[in-house]
């Protein structure tokens, strides 16, 4: 039995309990500080109703690579920390990929990339239409996942139509094939985003910018980490 940590930093027994995706272990910590932001300081949802109707929307679209995700949801309360020793094991509800039907607190099924976002704009329009103005929807993508086309038409048309309640956080590790001019927060802006760079490592200055979106615009955060190697 371990102690839930109170701190990232304590996510370590837990992330060592992990094996078997050590190929994916530099994507996982990427996303580690971002993740732990979120869940530790900003989402609105309840490990024990994780699926309530006001909650928070949090959808990892960067779903290779999950074992940060699923430590979070460990010390969280969401899952048992005894999964975490069988990752992707014959009866494991714990996969390469996440799966929404399988893990408490997932919203989606993820890992081929592009799609997470799309998504979002969806779940951000549901939550409109039904009148529900203070639940927010946070899409974590990887930077070289916005190479995939359809993104760019979810980020023009979150930009057109105006969607407040939508938050994308980038994972900048410099792997993108061929970027943008102006960087990553142009390419959301030239369609009416706010945005926000950061150091993807400073927790302080990640839920800053996550606080700080506009009451009428979707916003971006670009969370820079150590570039990717290899």
């Amino acid at each position: 039995m371990t102690t839930a940590p109170t701190t990232s930093a304590g996510l370590g027994p837990l992330l060592r309990r992990l094996t078997g995706d050590e190929k994916h272990g530099p994507s996982a910590f990427s996303t580690l500080d971002v993740i732990w932001v979120l869940y530790d300081r900003l989402l609105r949802v309840d490990p024990e109703n994780p699926d309530a109707p006001d909650r928070d929307r949090f959808l990892l679209s960067k779903g290779h690579g999950p074992a940060a995700y699923y430590a979070v949801l460990a010390a969280k309360g969401f899952i048992p920390e005894a999964w975490l020793d069988d990752l992707a094991g014959p009866e494991s509800r714990l996969g390469h990929h996440p799966d929404r039907l399988l893990v408490p607190g997932v919203e989606i099924g993820s890992g081929s990339l592009g799609h997470g976002l799309g998504l979002g704009v969806g779940t951000a329009l549901g939550l409109r239409a039904q009148g529900m103005s203070q639940p927010r929807v946070y899409v974590l993508l990887g930077d070289a996942e916005l190479d995939e086309g359809a993104n760019h038409e979810a980020i023009a048309y979150a930009g057109a139509t105006g969607l407040p309640n939508l938050t994308a956080i980038v994972i900048d590790n410099q792997s993108a094939s061929h970027g943008w001019p102006g960087g990553i927060a142009s390419r959301f802006t030239v369609n009416g985003w706010t945005a926000s760079g950061v150091d993807g490592r400073d927790q302080d200055a990640i839920e800053a910018a996550l606080r700080g979106h506009h009451r009428n615009r979707p916003h971006v955060v670009v969370a820079r980490v150590e570039p990717k190697e290899g």
